[in-house]
């Protein structure tokens, strides 16, 4: 069963999404706690996981990123990876309000970008025993270096600088596309796969979805260090679920990640790029997450 949901932050902000609850039984339930990526928005096959899980006697809370989607917040289309980790706490305090949550069974699940969030809030929040990180950001200086063209990135600094002395003047936030047909033209996801997935899945699946972020949204990215905090999340459990041919959250960067993580922890490889994990292998990634979860907060 999936109910609209909506909760608030505790800087007052509403963010909006879904509970899945497992059909025929009572609770309380196990649940995990998901987010989506850079810019992405939960009609992008994040139902797919949470039902996975709702089969397997799991709760799920599914949330729109403030800024994105159904939910609330300023200014729209901004991604500040801190602030997304915190809504990822505030949403497991939500989760923690409703009698349907064993609240001693907290899963977290992030996928990409909020890949990157779930190692960061597991190393930080005690309450969550259970973690899946889903091809993830690691390194954003790293990535970022793989991503832009070595002439470009002095071009791109000073755009940075320039936006951020146009916001001083109060002028309004520079964007940017999220993904270009061209990979050489200016854009936050330059790979043909990122442009791809994205246009398709938004005609398909996700009308909410915008094509624009702020600059100052990949700035952020690009300082944003996730992988730093991996060998703090032990001893909380950590399954990582790495694309072999993924170019966009390189998959090298993760294995490394993985590589300074400590025990309970388990690696799962796919063979396909980064948005293989939502479609084309999705039966490997569904399920691996699933099992895990049931091994550690069902079964546990």
């Amino acid at each position: 069963m999936k109910n609209d949901i909506e909760f608030k932050t505790e800087d007052g902000i509403t963010l909006r999404g879904w509970h899945f609850i497992p059909d025929g039984g009572t609770g309380p339930f196990p649940t995990i706690v998901m987010a989506h990526g850079f810019s992405a928005v939960k009609e992008m096959y994040l139902d797919k996981f949470a039902k996975a899980f709702a089969e397997a006697g799991m709760a799920a809370i599914v949330f729109d990123n403030r800024n994105f989607g159904a939910s609330d917040g300023e200014i729209r289309q901004e991604i500040d990876p801190w602030i997304q980790v915190s809504d990822y706490r505030d949403a497991i305090t939500y989760a923690e309000t409703l009698a349907e949550t064993d609240c001693s069974k907290i899963g977290i699940w992030g996928s990409s970008y909020s890949g990157g969030h779930v190692l960061v809030v597991a190393a930080l929040d005690r309450r969550v025993k259970a973690v899946v990180s889903q091809v993830p950001l690691a390194s954003g200086h790293a990535n970022a270096r793989r991503l832009i063209r070595a002439d470009f990135i002095s071009g791109l600094q000073r755009a940075f600088e320039e936006d951020r002395r146009a916001r001083m003047r109060g002028e309004a936030p520079a964007t940017i596309p999220v993904v270009s047909k061209n990979p050489l033209d200016s854009s936050a996801l330059p790979t043909p796969d990122s442009w791809d997935w994205f246009t398709t899945t938004h005609e398909i699946r996700a009308p909410s979805w915008r094509n624009e972020v702020t600059l100052r949204s990949v700035e952020m990215f690009a300082g944003y260090e996730p992988g730093s905090y991996i060998s703090f999340v032990s001893p909380t459990p950590l399954l990582m679920i790495v694309a072999l041919a993924d170019h966009l959250t390189v998959a090298d960067q993760a294995l490394a990640a993985y590589e300074s993580a400590l025990h309970p922890k388990k690696l799962v490889l796919l063979k396909g790029g980064h948005f293989d994990a939502y479609v084309a292998d999705f039966e490997v990634a569904g399920p691996s997450a699933t099992a895990w979860f049931r091994e550690h907060l069902l079964d546990f």
